[in-house]
């Protein structure tokens, strides 16, 4: 079968847009197959004549770009009819923002100052320089408290991708910082200097330096001129330096393709705005076509038009309807249970039974807003002996191990970097502070240093590792082989979970051999690492099949058979302090709706009405009544099977299982005697403005 065959007319319509046209929007709604039609667009691009070599795709994670370019292969050989054992034509321009970003900066560095082999910082390695930046002003000492490194972090991000100026920032996100707007600006001053002494840049720095680059005439013409065709996947959650920079490529439009969902735009604490998608057709003379893809070939009938209703009270958005041809099916769940132990038996008793009927664990998801909200489900889990996986835990790049290896590898491209240095030469037995102190200020050979007698055994290993790795000699992947090589006894020697610890790096050996690289290798790790460490989060080491627990920020781009979503009360869905503006209201709503379009056959809605909550300042410790989301209002209640948890009749061998009966009234009149404003977790929430709720 030819692969055109698999698209419906509108994905053809997309595929096949002539870039002579003009610029093209594809607003792809959740599960209509957005991945099969930008890789169908490639894949007609390059029989059109297209280079692949010039053509340049932009996806927001380094599993995106790989599926997309292998999508676009496959169709490509087969439209092609090439012979089974022929390579399809390769997409070397296929990647992040920020990984191209990476790539076209070290082609480019003396052009702004940098060496080739300049270090990008992750996320701890870039808090951890600020922190020392910020004590070195004094700003710890002052009498005032001061952000700690951690907010300050997160207040220059957000200036950086929204490009909004400092002041209006504070006021609208930070206000209690808002005094300390002269002191930041000099934290943020010394804080690039100090960067630019190590030779090193933070994830933000990537695209403000190739945003940089393309306001340059020439190197704007340069850069964009290299590639006919640009790509954008998830338009939705490009912040302001990103849109710029889509723009600055291709500035009338032509050979630029961007697919996005409005509905799903979820990421504002990474800078994201959901205007960016809205206004994008008329960033153009004359504006972008505009497609829409509303046939969904992931959930039922039933979940799409529950889903439909929650998102269509939005006030701004592409308007469009998702249908499918599946059969009918029954309605999504709405379960109110009396609170959150009770949810968590409900949870668990559904999913047991699911796995009772034939559907693996694998199959099931229980989604949530914060990662804290799963707690008390966790517990249940561990109680009845049900493996999970939760996502949105410990990130890889987070795990101390990981972070052990890659300063190795960071130093020996860098030299100049103090952070690399100092993880580095902490792992060498012997090496106190002061050692380490009067090494970062030698400025002879590695060689020449004398280590104290206590570091004088270990110390000519780690010197013989450093000068292969910055020799001639050193080819890739054998540069990491000798590196883990060198790391593994002082693994042994540092964690008593070495066992464990180790799966992590052999994972980093398996992904290194995928890279071109020493350096492209770190790059790509730093900015797109794994989901999560092995030992923290990962699947359960002696069973084959588990649940899937994650935030819903991290299921986006997922699909389950059956999903439970917890917490569906004001105070949680939306968030607290997700309420006080309607820009932000409205985030919550599409988070809902992104949670609601995961599930393929069966999505439950959990309420608890009770919250017990501990260390009240003022009552002490209380249950607070919840209400149920106002995204679910009494006008949708027909689109869902609305259910009530009671008790079951209890006797002595009851094990207090609860059984499930329809709620018409009973519900609906309880929740409007409750405070809207006592619902959910009333500590801070784990997202916190700029930093990843994941």
């Amino acid at each position: 079968m030819h692969p055109d065959t698999e698209l419906n007319p509108e994905q053809r319509a997309a595929a096949e847009h002539a870039p002579d046209a003009g610029p093209l929007l594809v607003v792809a709604g959740a599960g209509s197959g957005k991945t099969l039609t930008l890789a169908a667009r490639v894949a007609w691009l390059v029989r059109q004549g297209a280079d692949p070599q010039r053509l340049l795709m932009l996806t927001f994670s380094r599993r995106a770009a790989a599926e997309m370019a292998h999508r676009a292969g496959r169709l490509l050989h087969e439209s092609l009819r090439l012979p089974a054992a022929t390579k399809p034509p390769t997409l070397p321009w296929c990647g992040t923002f920020h990984s191209v970003a990476a790539r076209l900066l070290r082609e480019e560095a003396p052009r702004i100052g940098l060496a080739p082999g300049f270090t990008v910082l992750d996320r701890a390695d870039a808090q951890d320089l600020l922190a020392l930046t910020r004590q070195s002003l004094g700003l710890a000492e002052s009498e005032r408290r001061f952000p700690l490194a951690a907010t300050c972090l997160a207040i220059q991000s957000r200036a950086v991708n929204t490009r909004l100026p400092l002041a209006t920032l504070l006021e609208e996100q930070w206000p209690w910082c808002r005094d300390h707007a002269a002191e930041l600006q000099r934290l943020f001053a010394a804080y690039g200097k100090a960067k630019l002494q190590q030779q090193s840049l933070d994830f933000d720095d990537l695209l403000l330096a190739w945003w940089h680059l393309m306001q340059v005439p020439e190197m704007a013409a340069h850069i964009g001129g290299r590639f006919d065709h640009v790509l954008v996947d998830e338009l939705q959650d490009v912040n302001r330096l990103q849109a710029d920079i889509t723009q600055a490529l291709k500035p009338r439009g032509r050979g630029l393709t961007a697919v996005g969902d409005d509905a799903q735009s979820i990421y504002a604490f990474r800078g994201a705005d959901v205007r960016h998608i809205l206004d994008w057709p008329q960033r153009f003379t004359p504006p972008a076509r505009v497609l829409t893809l509303e046939r969904n070939y992931r959930s039922s009938p039933a979940i799409l038009e529950a889903s439909n209703a929650v998102i269509a009270a939005a006030p701004e958005r592409f308007a469009k309807r998702l249908w499918t041809d599946r059969p009918p099916a029954t309605r999504p769940r709405l379960v109110t249970v009396a609170d959150e132990a009770a949810q968590a038996r409900g949870v668990a008793d559904a999913v047991l039974a699911q796995r009772e009927a034939g559907l693996k664990l694998k199959r099931q998801a229980v989604l949530f807003r914060t990662a804290t909200h799963s707690a008390a489900l966790e517990l249940e889990l561990v109680r009845r002996g049900i493996p999970f996986v939760k996502y949105g835990g410990l990130r890889f790049l987070e795990a101390a191990h990981v972070k052990d290896v890659l300063a190795v590898l960071r130093w020996a491209d860098n030299p100049a970097s103090q952070l690399a240095a100092l993880r580095t030469v902490r792992l060498v037995p012997g090496m106190g502070p002061a050692s380490v102190r009067r090494l970062l200020g030698h400025a002879a050979a590695l060689e020449a240093f004398k280590p104290p007698p206590a570091a004088a055994a270990a110390w000519p290993a780690l010197v013989a590792l450093m000068g292969h790795l910055r020799s001639d000699a050193a080819r890739w992947p054998d540069d990491l082989a000798r590196v883990l090589a060198w790391y593994r006894p002082h693994l042994e020697r540092l964690y008593d979970d070495a066992r464990v610890r180790a799966a992590d790096l052999e994972q980093l050996a398996h992904i290194a051999a995928g890279q071109p690289g020493r350096q492209r290798f770190v790059t790509e790790l730093t900015l797109d690492p794994p989901d999560a460490s092995s030992n923290e989060a990962g699947p359960p080491l002696r069973d084959e099949d588990y649940l899937i627990l994650s935030t819903i920020h991290s299921a986006k781009g997922q699909e389950w058979n059956a999903v439970h979503v917890l917490n569906v009360v004001d105070g949680c869905l939306p968030a607290d302090m997700s309420t006080g503006r309607s820009a932000e209201i409205e985030e919550e709503r599409r988070l809902l709706y992104v949670a609601m379009t995961r599930a393929r056959d069966e999505l439950t809605l959990w309420i608890p009405q009770r919250f017990y909550v501990t260390q009240q300042r003022a009552w002490g410790d209380r249950h607070l009544y919840a209400l149920r989301s106002r995204f679910v209002p009494d006008g949708l209640l027909p689109h869902f099977e609305v259910l009530q948890a009671v008790p079951a009749a209890t006797d002595a061998g009851n094990t207090g299982a609860h059984v499930f009966a329809p709620s018409i009234d009973l519900a609906a009149c309880l929740f409007h005697e409750w405070s809207p404003r006592h619902g959910g977790d009333t500590s801070p929430q784990e997202s916190d403005r700029g930093q990843n709720p994941g």
